[in-house]
């Protein structure tokens, strides 16, 4: 495979998160990582290769046609992952690591199904491209840098807030929760499949 093709799917990896089209990928990343601090960055970093994991499998599986979802419905689901995220985060009273485990099974799970919401935009592409590994891996390696751009701007607005601030944890979590909690929501109820 040519480098130039590693680039061409690692750029459109990375679009995937940073553009301003990607508002539901950034709203999930943040209420996943809302209840982490820049202490945590070896369980944040974790946090986003799970999410990477899961959004990948799907891929693979759409382009390789084992699966197939109606988009209707992922472009509903999306939004349903991204306020169930948020939602827990209003619960958390202890930020430890034991207690914030939840965030990789939600990030593994639904990063499942954002995955199937690219897969169909995608799918045609990769299929036609004979060296199916490579592209995915140059796509996945794109978004994860993606993801790790946007989760050094949220630690960095996260120490700004706690540090600069004086803004306490909790309350630090229940803002960003709450605000992700009612966009996703709207989302949601605007997409509605039926």
């Amino acid at each position: 495979m040519p480098l130039s093709d590693f680039f061409f799917y690692f750029k459109l990896g990375w679009t995937h998160i940073v553009s301003l089209d990607a508002l539901d990928h950034q709203l999930f990343i943040l209420a996943l990582v809302a209840v982490y601090t820049a202490k945590n960055l070896k369980q944040v970093l974790i946090l986003v290769t799970a999410f990477t994991i899961g959004h990948s499998l799907t891929l693979l599986l759409s382009v390789l046609d084992v699966i197939r979802f109606s988009s209707k419905w992922v472009e509903f689901l999306i939004p349903c992952t991204i306020f169930i995220t948020a939602f827990s985060n209003l619960f958390k009273k202890d930020f430890s690591t034991k207690g914030v485990n939840t965030n990789y099974y939600l990030a593994l799970l639904f990063g499942l199904i954002h995955g199937m919401g690219f897969a169909n935009s995608v799918r045609m592409m990769l299929a036609k491209d004979q060296n199916i590994g490579w592209g995915l891996f140059g796509f996945n390696i794109g978004l994860e840098f993606g993801q790790l751009f946007f989760v050094i701007i949220i630690l960095l607005l996260t120490w700004l807030g706690l540090s600069f601030f004086r803004i306490k944890r909790r309350e630090w979590v229940i803002f960003i929760s709450a605000a992700v909690f009612s966009l996703a929501l709207q989302m949601a109820l605007e997409r509605i499949p039926f």
